[in-house]
């Protein structure tokens, strides 16, 4: 089975093909593709890391809906005070959909060549020393 982790929103997410979060609202409309960021990913018992060059677009997501969370009430009070204060929160979510995790391989990367010569340089001048006359 494959399955991925990403970081979204500042939170990572293990995720597998076809599957539903529920994230802070993201900059994105409904309805369009991205490519979050991808830590690791692991095809049948095969960890490949970040560090190992994934690749671009090897996990993509789609926004569904941006909808609202559940109202969350705070009350604050103090005793024999007569302070009492009551405040709400809704939370702005986007929900997103993993469309597909690919196994891609990692991109090779070129040795620098270099040319060697098997002349030795020159040793670089020395500094005169000056004159102090006074």
């Amino acid at each position: 089975m494959t399955h991925a982790i990403i970081r979204l929103g500042g939170r990572q997410f293990r995720v597998e093909e076809g599957e539903q979060l529920l994230v802070d609202r993201l900059p994105f409309a409904e309805g369009a593709d991205f490519v979050p960021d991808v830590l690791a990913i692991d095809v049948d018992g095969d960890l490949k890391l970040a560090e190992d060059d994934i690749g671009d677009g090897a996990v993509t997501a789609r926004v569904t809906e941006h909808l609202r969370g559940p109202k969350i009430v705070i009350g604050k009070h103090r005793q024999r005070s007569g302070y009492r204060r009551r405040n709400g929160f809704r939370a702005s979510l986007s929900r997103v959909t993993i469309e597909s995790i690919a196994s891609t391989e990692p991109k090779r990367r070129k040795r620098a060549t270099t040319k060697r010569t098997s002349a030795k340089k020159a040793p670089a001048p020395k500094a005169r020393k000056r004159s102090t006359k006074e």
